[in-house]
């Protein structure tokens, strides 16, 4: 009667076997194990001889490599960030003739003006509102806002609406925050008020505003107000009209289970990463709509006082800028006014094309479909009248 033995699976089971409880060989307790005509021991199911543990682990697929990596990882070594920047640097040397005749140009040159001065202005308050996010996510238990939130619904959501003027956090940080909240069973009309209101009307983004608009005082005041009557809004919208089917219950937050300091810097990474990216690509385009687009084609737009608001609202959601740096990219559209570079402000922080995808995978895609929306129609209304009263 034919015997199979069961290959050994790793170097402890191999160099055990002949210990193991039951036979580890696939043999009966107590029999010697099988020999060939050979003598040796260990014959596998296709009649190969494994002398020992080397000749065993010699044998097995895969053999002479290294066990623990894999085609993928041998070859993202080399796709790494570094050595794309390196043949970026390469490649701007490479050519660094014509690239010198081009940036001498005087529409480049007006375009790098603009270009640099937004990014050293945004940089710092990007950084801190990255910061305190990330402190806030990590160290503020979400129980906190559970218990001192009312229990009564509506009264919940102007209180958590108001609790995104003391409680800064980006968009990407409002987000898993909200959350968290839900997960805490805090009522989805309150999280979902402090998840507008958070990175719209926090003292990281009004200090910048007033810094943006030094000449426009008023500007703070009408961002706060159109963005926490919205926040209320929208929270009170849902309380009335969201069905629970709508909202897909959210996941563990990624950072949960990990260690404090692990958890904070790896959200300011992340943080960084996103909302520095989408600056840079707000920047340039702030740059590209005052150095390179046609004059006549911006003064057609912001000469119409209901274009120019649609406009606005629209580069907003298209641009997806972090709400520290906004007011500097909103500041630089001069030839637009100040109603519709409101409306610029309020969309934003509130419904973006990274926005969306996040509340999407956090609520689910039939929430963002009916939230995004909502919330665009309301701000949009909601800035261009609180422009027309303030402003």
């Amino acid at each position: 009667m034919a015997i199979t033995n069961r290959a050994p699976q790793d170097s402890g089971e191999r160099g055990d076997a002949g210990d193991a409880p039951g036979g580890g060989t696939g043999t009966d307790p107590g029999r010697e194990p099988d020999r060939d005509p050979g003598g040796n021991a260990g014959a596998d199911r296709g009649g190969k001889v494994a002398t020992g543990p080397d000749h065993a682990r010699g044998s097995e697929p895969g053999a002479g490599r290294n066990v623990g990596a894999e085609p993928g990882k041998e070859e993202a070594r080399y796709l790494n960030s570094p050595l794309l920047l390196t043949l970026l640097l390469l490649t701007a040397v490479m050519f660094q003739d014509p690239l010198r005749g081009a940036l001498a140009a005087p529409v480049m040159q007006s375009w790098m003006t603009v270009f640099v001065a937004v990014m050293v202005q945004a940089l710092p308050f990007l950084v801190l509102g990255v910061l305190l996010s990330a402190a806030i996510a990590v160290f503020v238990p979400p129980s906190f806002f559970a218990r001192a939130l009312p229990k009564h619904p509506a009264l919940a959501v102007p209180v958590a609406g108001a609790a995104g003027a003391v409680l800064p956090g980006c968009e990407c940080a409002s987000v898993p925050v909200a959350g968290a909240l839900v997960r805490r069973g805090v009522t989805p009309a309150a999280a979902l008020a402090f998840l507008l209101s958070a990175p719209a009307i926090n003292p990281i983004v009004l200090t910048a505003t007033a810094v943006a608009f030094p000449g426009n005082p008023e500007m703070v005041l009408a961002r706060f107000v159109a963005s926490l009557l919205v926040a209320c809004s929208m929270g009170w919208l849902w309380h009335r009209l969201g069905r629970t089917d709508w909202l897909r219950p959210p996941a563990r937050a990624s950072h949960e289970g990990q260690g404090r300091g692990a958890a904070f810097w790896g959200s300011v990474r992340h943080d960084v990463t996103h909302a520095g990216g989408f600056l840079v690509i707000g920047a340039m385009a702030a740059a590209t709509l005052k150095a390179v687009v046609p004059a006549q084609w911006l003064s057609l737009a912001a000469g119409h006082p209901v274009l120019s608001v649609l406009v606005l609202a629209a580069l907003a959601v298209l641009l997806s800028i972090c709400s520290e740096a906004d007011a500097f990219v909103a500041a630089s559209l001069t030839q637009f006014s100040l109603t519709a570079r409101l409306t610029f402000l309020v969309v934003g922080p509130m419904i973006d094309l990274k926005l969306f995808a996040m509340q999407a995978g956090t609520f689910g895609r039939s929430f963002a479909l009916r939230f995004a929306p909502a919330t665009f129609a309301l701000a949009v209304v909601v800035s261009a009248l609180t422009g027309t009263v303030l402003l």
